[in-house]
């Protein structure tokens, strides 16, 4: 790859014996030559990622020859012209992530017998799948998500070498029982290794034919459309599959056990469905999970333990259930964890495990809305990439500790609505990435710094506690005694006189 700018020269157009143009990943502008139709001997066009503008010339029609159409990733606008589809030798037609449109013409599959490939992913197609693409019995690779295309997915029985359907984030479906009924026509495509189809409007159940699909299968993607009853035990055959998604449905029943036999499942999403019972303590045989979540639905029981052997979790989001016990041991041993720890708004109890300072690589942890009890870890302190920490409507007491000092990249720190008390820390005064801090309705008392975040009304609450004094003007407080000043004072020279004297 090169960092070639400017314009194309339309003299290229001259090279008749050219066979292959490659001027992929480069800095190219303006409009592609329509003189690129004089190029009879070429058979393959490579002009991705670049910033060409305009439209596709409809000279390229010419090109008797072509077999690879690459214009992806540009700025292309307007429609494919008509004369294209007409192009029979063609194998690969991929634009993506351009602005075209228009819609796709309906013998796409008799007057593109070859094509192995379409990828027309995030532009702006409209109108419906033709049923004729299943006459492009070569296609291999279906690739048109993120557009506008809408109506009934045809029938894909005679694609037998489909190894690809991404049909995600498009208008697709009517909300209707049948809607799925082209995924019993993918069970004959016996190299299929991605189903993509999130983000529709596809109704019903999930078909039991998905249990029939290729074992090849890595990645199941069917969140956020209206699909409704149990997950069809049949899942369990999908031996290879590394990526389920089933999220933003109305699924119902138990987490099924086949589920937990996909053992080589690295991402489980089952977020914001109607899931119940106890989540399977068999959880933990999935040791190759990076993303866990099953947010939002009527989960109850305790978390399992088991869950402590997933030691490549990155993230783990239990939150918006009916969970309860204590949090596991073994789950915050996860040093793993790096992304996010969501447990929030469930039923927890109990202290919260003292070997908080194992997660020294977590971004973000969020146990509010539970009730947890006890002091906050020391431990804490070393979570030192920490970015949110929210415990707010919890039953925590005690003091805030001072081993939170060296949590100096937080940006959202949420206490409020605990039995916190002692004075408000003023080390919280030099946390330079501190937006938010919400301190409000504890037994906080004394006096209430005034630099750094608390020197922002907008980005600090401490309501509900009564026994606070000074800060800024805007917080309307009273003037802190001379006692509560000297105090606050004494406690600042000590913090300095073990330093001065170790020198």
């Amino acid at each position: 790859f090169n960092e070639l700018v400017g314009k194309v020269p339309g003299k290229l157009g001259s090279l008749s014996k050219l066979r292959i143009l490659a001027m992929h990943r480069n800095n190219l502008s303006g409009e592609i030559p329509s003189s690129f139709g004089n190029l009879s001997s070429l058979e393959a066009l490579s002009a991705s990622a670049n910033q060409f503008v305009g439209q596709i010339p409809e000279t390229l029609s010419q090109l008797k020859r072509m077999l690879y159409l690459l214009l992806g990733v540009n700025k292309l606008s307007g429609e494919i012209p008509f004369s294209i589809y007409n192009l029979s030798s063609l194998n690969y037609i991929c634009v993506p992530v351009n602005q075209l449109q228009g819609s796709l013409p309906s013998d796409l599959g008799f007057t593109l017998p070859n094509l192995e490939v379409l990828n027309l992913c995030r532009n702006q197609f409209t109108g419906p799948i033709p049923a004729s693409i299943s006459n492009a019995s070569n296609l291999m690779r279906l690739v048109i998500a993120k557009n506008g295309f809408s109506g009934k997915v045809p029938s894909l029985k005679i694609l037998h070498k489909l190894e690809w359907v991404g049909i995600s984030r498009n208008h697709l479906g009517n909300g209707k029982k049948d809607d799925l009924e082209f995924v019993n026509s993918l069970v004959n495509a016996s190299r299929l290794e991605l189903l993509q189809i999130s983000d529709n409007n596809f109704g019903g159940m999930l078909p039991e034919a998905v249990g029939n699909l290729s074992t090849r299968l890595r990645i199941l993607i069917v969140g956020n459309n209206q699909l409704f009853g149990n997950i069809p035990s049949g899942l369990r055959n999908l031996v290879n599959l590394e990526f389920l998604h089933l999220g933003g449905n109305q699924f119902t029943g138990r987490i099924p056990g086949s589920i937990v036999d996909l053992y080589k499942l690295q991402r489980l999403a089952l977020e914001g469905n109607k899931f119940w019972g106890e989540i399977p303590s068999s959880i933990g045989n999935l040791t190759l999970l990076i993303t866990l979540n099953f947010e939002e639905n009527m989960l109850e029981g305790s978390i399992p333990s088991s869950l402590g052997k997933c030691q490549n979790l990155i993230s783990l989001n239990l939150s918006n259930n009916n969970l309860s016990g204590t949090i596991p041991t073994e789950v915050i041993g996860l040093s793993s964890l790096s992304i996010y720890l969501d447990l929030s708004q469930n039923q927890l109890n109990g202290p919260l495990p003292s070997n908080f300072g194992i997660l020294k690589n977590l971004g973000a942890i969020d146990i509010s809305e539970n009730k947890l009890s006890g002091q906050i870890p020391s431990s804490i302190g070393s979570c030192t990439r920490l970015e949110q920490l929210v415990m707010n409507g919890n039953f925590f007491q005690g003091n805030i500790p001072s081993s939170l000092s060296s949590l100096r990249g937080i940006e959202n720190l949420d206490l409020s609505r605990n039995n916190l008390s002692g004075r408000i820390p003023k080390y919280l005064e030099n946390f330079p990435f501190l937006q938010n801090l919400n301190l409000s309705f504890n037994h906080f008392e004394g006096e209430v710094p005034i630099k750094g975040v608390f020197s922002n009304s907008s980005a600090i609450s401490i309501d509900g506690n009564d026994n606070l004094c000074g800060g800024i003007s805007e917080l309307h407080l009273s003037t802190c005694s001379i006692k509560e000043s000297k105090q606050s004072r004494s406690r600042s020279l000590k913090l300095i006189i073990p330093v001065v004297t170790g020198i």
